[in-house]
């Protein structure tokens, strides 16, 4: 029995996609578990894997020594820093004072020889001569210094390219990872994606066509995003190419269908119109209706027709007028019920006056045939 009630059709299809997208997620929520799982099978390779630990180590200790010896170098810099700074406020002390001196004695007229300004000279010498024995000692020591931070620099360049090196093999090895990891995700949703095609071109009609929607939708999505990011790079090469062959499969299957169904059309319609009304579903027919269209060629069948009297020359109206057979592919499309003489659409199966079977004749006794 069919039911043309377009709530209880409108309910159906509600009901129908609330069975799709429930289905489909607690699927995507099953897959998500599932590759989880399947990820922890591998560990994912990590630096420290290809660092030659001994060697890093080696280096590090030589680093604590400099570091070390470096210390205590500094602090003997710093020692003579201050040394310096002594000896030379000693000798500017001194040599202010020895000015100061000289000033006296040239005023005063002192009568006392210059052995009195030999000692003062020799005093000024003493403290410059001890400040440049600081200073020599500063410069042996600030080379020391650098020395060491060279010593220190060099080591840690060694280990820059160790690292780099447990760098370059964790990628290679990353690599391997992710590529062996792609294999693995493609044995489980391989067979996912195609039975998911197969599902949405073979089962789309099927009276559990909810469920199987649902498992598609949920293959496209294991397929976009459980493999598509696995994808090896490569440049971009290899996905790329994946997606020019996805769009061509894509496309020349949709080009095909296209393609068929013109030529399926054009066969259709080289049938006679009672063979044609025959094939017409009810659905087909109840869509058509309400589209005023015709259900087998498509096209409209309400014609324009224009009041050109001369009472309406200055406004035109414009008419619709229904046709009662199709003007394009001539098909019947309305005609009367024979027990009430109600005007009916013919590709639908009961009079809307009186309920008596409008097929109660063959649809193509009254036309005529192509």
């Amino acid at each position: 029995m069919e039911f043309n009630n377009k709530k209880l059709d409108k309910t159906r299809k509600l009901v129908n996609y609330i069975i799709t997208l429930v289905f489909c997620w607690l699927l995507i929520l099953l897959f998500g578990k599932l590759i989880d799982d399947i990820d922890q099978w591998k560990e994912e390779p990590f630096v420290g894997q290809f660092e030659n630990k001994e060697l890093l180590d080696k280096y590090y200790l030589e680093i604590d020594d400099v570091r070390g010896e470096l210390k205590i170098k500094v602090e003997q810099k710093n020692n003579i820093d201050n040394a310096i700074k002594i000896a030379k406020d000693n000798y500017d002390n001194a040599k202010q004072s020895y000015e100061n001196w000289l000033a006296a004695r040239t005023t005063i007229g002192s009568p006392k020889e210059d052995k009195e300004i030999r000692a003062k000279v020799n005093e000024l010498d003493e403290y410059y001569k001890t400040e440049q024995e600081w200073r020599e000692e500063n410069a042996i020591m600030e080379d020391k210094v650098s020395r060491l931070l060279g010593k220190e620099q060099k080591i840690r360049d060694l280990i820059s390219q160790e690292e780099n090196r447990a760098y370059e093999l964790k990628d290679i090895a990353l690599r391997k990872y992710n590529l062996k990891i792609f294999l693995i995700r493609l044995l489980f949703i391989a067979p996912i994606l195609l039975l998911g095609i197969f599902f949405i071109i073979k089962l789309r009609k099927h009276k559990y066509a909810p469920l199987f929607l649902g498992f598609s939708l949920f293959s496209f999505y294991t397929f976009f995003f459980g493999l598509v990011p696995y994808f090896p790079s490569y440049g971009g090469y290899i996905r790329y190419s994946v997606g020019v062959l996805l769009s061509l499969i894509f496309g020349i299957y949709i080009i095909h269908k296209f393609k068929k169904f013109v030529e399926l059309k054009k066969q259709e319609l080289k049938a006679s119109t009672s063979e044609r009304a025959k094939k017409v579903k009810i659905e087909t027919a109840e869509k058509a209706l309400n589209n005023h269209m015709c259900p087998s060629c498509g096209k409209d069948f309400i014609i324009k027709k224009w009041d050109n009297s001369d009472r309406k020359k200055r406004d035109k109206t414009i008419h619709g007028m229904v046709t009662n057979f199709c003007r394009f592919c001539g098909l019947e499309l309305f005609k009367k019920c024979t027990k009430c003489g109600e005007e009916n659409y013919a590709h639908l199966p009961f009079c809307l006056n009186c309920g008596d079977d409008v097929h109660a004749y063959k649809v193509g006794d009254i036309e005529t045939n192509n």
